[in-house]
């Protein structure tokens, strides 16, 4: 990975070429037309190879151009609030959902596919009825060679059902419902389905809300292992096998009635997986860190300054959903003789700046980054899939003498 100095340098450079945006510029006008010239083709070339990359940093073999049609599973969205600290901003407001520790604390990128919509078998009377296994296809095509795979997660939601008779009632019926996974294991014939179980659950019949299941055996062997991948099944069964119980089921997919109000491109079921490309560190929730206090205005000796990263500013902010921008800041300022214990200087600046109060061919001390942070990002890549990545020395969170 390229590191966090040289990754900011790259960056600022793009937002000099393109900075025509309604921000405050990063070098003046008069500087700019300098940087620019005559020669816009040398500008152009110069901008792509910025790009290039960049896109390489983020392990992007192109720049992706998402669909209109795109939309964004609310649980990704989640999960990075949670990760990154935002959802403490939003006034302790709460999420559907736990953050998965166990997951998350071997894995530094989180994908998420949607099933093969276009695949799916729907009954005529819109419905799936208890005991009829549905299978589910994701392509998971899109995962890199070199990304490890540890945990990997099937999310179905399930409308509640209401309609549960009094007879049922008195004969004690606790309209419970069994929900078993499985990896399918041949290519299906005459409508018949040979399965592994992979996960299963117990759920009553009047909620509503999210299951999570675990699929990491099957999605497993299909990455690594470059087995055949012929889908997931999923099974909806009423513990009272009686007739007048035959029809009352937990849905788990979209019926052909469907209701205006509901939002169909975020219930489909979910397949999200959890790895890691052995670059950085794993993901791990954080909560937002209050801003480090500035030195005085007049203290021109190294310390950090603020450098706002706007995506917009380089036109990525039609892939790149969240964050906007970041705060990666810069180190600047003088390391003057003799070296003060809040400059957070090494032995070795420290002898170097006192040559230099000798001989002044020989250089001070230089202000850098001494502690880089990371941040996480919410993007689409080149399949229109989406990622929640952890990106290592991004963010500038100390600066010494060295």
């Amino acid at each position: 990975m390229i590191p966090g100095n040289r990754m900011l340098m790259v960056i600022l450079l793009c937002q000099v070429v393109l900075g025509e945006s309604s921000h405050a510029s990063l070098i003046p006008e008069e500087g700019r037309k300098k940087v620019l010239g005559h020669h816009p083709g040398q500008s152009h070339e110069l901008l792509r190879d910025f790009e290039a990359t960049l896109l390489h940093m983020f392990g992007l073999p192109r720049r992706p151009q998402p669909s209109r049609s795109v939309v964004v599973p609310q649980y990704l969205l989640d999960l990075y609030r949670l990760q990154s600290g935002e959802a403490e901003e939003a006034g302790g407001q709460e999420v559907n959902f736990e953050y998965p520790e166990r997951s998350t604390s071997r894995a530094n990128t989180v994908r998420a596919f949607h099933h093969e919509e276009h695949m799916e078998q729907v009954p005529s009377d819109g419905s799936y009825s208890t005991g009829a296994p549905l299978r589910f296809l994701f392509n998971l095509s899109s995962i890199p060679e070199d990304e490890l795979l540890s945990t990997a997660e099937l999310r179905l939601y399930r409308r509640r059902v209401d309609e549960v008779d009094a007879e049922a009632r008195e004969a004690g019926d606790q309209g419970l419902h069994r929900i078993n996974v499985y990896e399918v294991l041949k290519p299906p014939r005459l409508g018949q389905l040979i399965t592994r179980l992979l996960d299963t659950r117990l759920v009553r019949h009047n909620t509503t809300g999210w299951e999570s299941f675990d699929v990491s055996p099957a999605v497993l062997r299909w990455t690594i292992d470059r087995q055949p991948n012929h889908g997931l099944a999923v099974e909806v069964m009423h513990l009272s096998r009686t007739p007048r119980h035959q029809g009352k089921h937990v849905r788990i997919s979209r019926s052909l009635q469907q209701t205006p109000d509901e939002d169909w491109n975020q219930l489909r079921p979910l397949l999200v997986t959890f790895g890691h490309d052995g670059k950085g560190h794993p993901l791990t929730r954080r909560t937002k860190r209050s801003p480090k206090q500035r030195g005085r205005k007049r203290n021109r000796n190294c310390r950090r300054h603020a450098l706002y990263v706007d995506f917009s500013d380089v036109g990525w902010n039609d892939w790149i959903v969240a964050p906007p921008g970041y705060q990666a800041y810069y180190c600047h300022g003088e390391c003057p003789f003799p070296l003060a214990d809040h400059l957070n200087s090494t032995n070795h600046a420290i002898v170097q700046t006192l040559v230099n109060s000798l001989n002044s061919n020989i250089p001070k001390a230089c202000c850098v980054p001494t502690e880089l942070s990371a941040i996480s990002m919410l993007y689409l890549d080149e399949t229109d899939r989406v990622v929640l990545k952890n990106y290592q020395e991004m963010v500038v969170e100390g600066c010494g003498c060295r």
